[in-house]
């Protein structure tokens, strides 16, 4: 790996004993994980702070939840025990068919990951940095596996600000506060995968300490600055000391599996040694005020390079959010999901989108739908393809009914009105 890759910093939430890690068959064999590459313009590759995965199994090809589909069309074949990763991204699966070097907690497709001693020293957060912050723990019931990141307190009812990888995909989401130790259930308000922002809802939460938000945007190179985090997904916060070293930066950040690309822009540069497990949690300035959200660190570290979302520019998305309208890039909730696993493999009988199975429970197999089926409309209107499917679905609320047509691997025409359920958070 080049030690200028930026590497991802949400992490592996470690079980008492290793994890173990379904690898699929060759070829090209990925973790549930979107591996999410992100390029500073015109400078070094860096990879954005993702959730990390234990025990996730391993597929050919996987498509975003949000579409309503997991796609997915080989079986497991081999398992491989994992090491606890110390740092998103540089742990790999030592066997054949690892995971994803990209912050999630595994190296590149079969590399060994690489240590990460680091010249810059982190130290267990104090009391007042562990005020308003919070540990978030997630699991992802449709592909196994689990995650952890970290969150900031906005309100003394429970409103959680955190970025969007850290909750993405998840279906379960427990939060643990960390000045009090209680532990909630939270629920997804809305999120914004574009710029990396999401917020949660803790039920039944009252007279929670809230973060102390520098509001002011007056952040400066040379500032001092702590970053705090659940730092290798410890269950524990840790803190990491050091100064601003850039304002304004732009990173493009390219999703591996689906090939999307977007940027992220606007950021606060540091050289804070935050690691993995660190996503969502509070940039401190030298006054203890949080002026900003990590969000990327770098693999070098000998020479540790992190970015951070101003807070400024995450409360607005959260006001947007709180507005209850969405926009291009703000989904409120969770989105409307059909469940169905899509082939790798395009059909060749008829005009469609062929489907390698649906998922227990959801409203595809409640339908009938199994693997070797073809759909071919959603509402009386053709899909062709996966992404025309995707669209049809994700134009849908939670709740909605819809009516899939499908073709049966016999060439029979069949038909059904499903109710659409929550999905995994997009």
């Amino acid at each position: 790996m080049d030690e200028n890759e930026i590497e991802g910093t949400a992490h592996v939430a470690a079980p008492a004993a290793a994890p173990t890690f379904a690898a699929a068959p060759a070829p090209q064999p990925r973790n549930r994980y979107r591996k999410r590459i992100v390029a500073l313009v015109a400078a070094a590759s860096i990879l954005s702070l993702g959730s990390t995965g234990v025990g996730i199994l391993a597929t050919a090809q996987v498509a975003s939840f949000i579409t309503g589909s997991v796609q997915s069309s080989t079986t497991a074949t081999t398992e491989q025990t994992v090491t606890p990763p110390s740092f998103g991204g540089s742990q790999g699966s030592e066997g054949t068919q690892g995971g994803n070097s990209f912050g999630y907690g595994f190296g590149d497709e079969g590399q060994t990951g690489t240590d990460d001693t680091t010249t810059t020293t982190s130290t267990a957060a104090t009391d007042e940095q562990s005020v308003g912050v919070v540990l978030i723990n997630t699991e992802l019931e449709y592909v196994g596996g689990e995650a952890a990141g970290t969150g900031i307190v906005l309100s003394s009812t429970g409103e959680i600000l955190t970025n969007n990888h850290v909750i993405e995909g998840s279906t379960t989401i427990t939060v643990t506060v960390v000045a009090t130790g209680e532990t909630y259930t939270a629920d997804v308000v809305g999120s914004d995968s574009t710029n990396d922002v999401a917020v949660l809802q803790l039920e039944d939460a009252s007279g929670l300490a809230v973060a102390d938000l520098d509001t002011s945007d007056t952040a400066a190179v040379g500032d001092v600055i702590t970053g705090v985090g659940n730092a290798n997904g410890a269950g524990t916060l840790s803190a990491a000391e050091g100064t601003v070293t850039a304002l304004e930066q732009e990173i493009t950040v390219s999703d591996e599996v689906t090939g999307e690309s977007k940027a992220i822009d606007g950021l606060i540069e540091v050289n804070a040694a935050i690691v993995s497990g660190d996503s969502g949690g509070p940039l401190f300035d030298a006054d203890g005020e949080v002026i900003g959200i990590d969000t990327a660190a770098s693999a070098d570290t000998s020479n540790p390079t992190g970015y951070a979302i101003p807070i400024t520019d995450a409360l607005a998305i959260v006001e947007q959010i709180e507005s209850g309208v969405e926009t291009d890039t703000v989904t409120l909730g969770l989105p409307a999901f059909l469940g169905v696993e899509l082939s790798t493999t395009e059909t060749t009988t008829t005009s469609g989108v062929a489907i390698a199975g649906a998922i227990e429970d959801t409203p595809a197999a409640d339908a009938g739908l199994v693997a070797g089926d073809t759909i071919t409309a959603v509402d009386g209107e053709t899909v062709a393809t996966s992404t025309a499917l995707s669209a049809a679905i994700a134009a849908h609320d939670v709740g909605d009914s819809v009516t899939l047509t499908w073709v049966d691997a016999d060439g029979a025409t069949q038909s059904a009105t499903v109710v659409l359920i929550a999905g995994p958070a997009s």
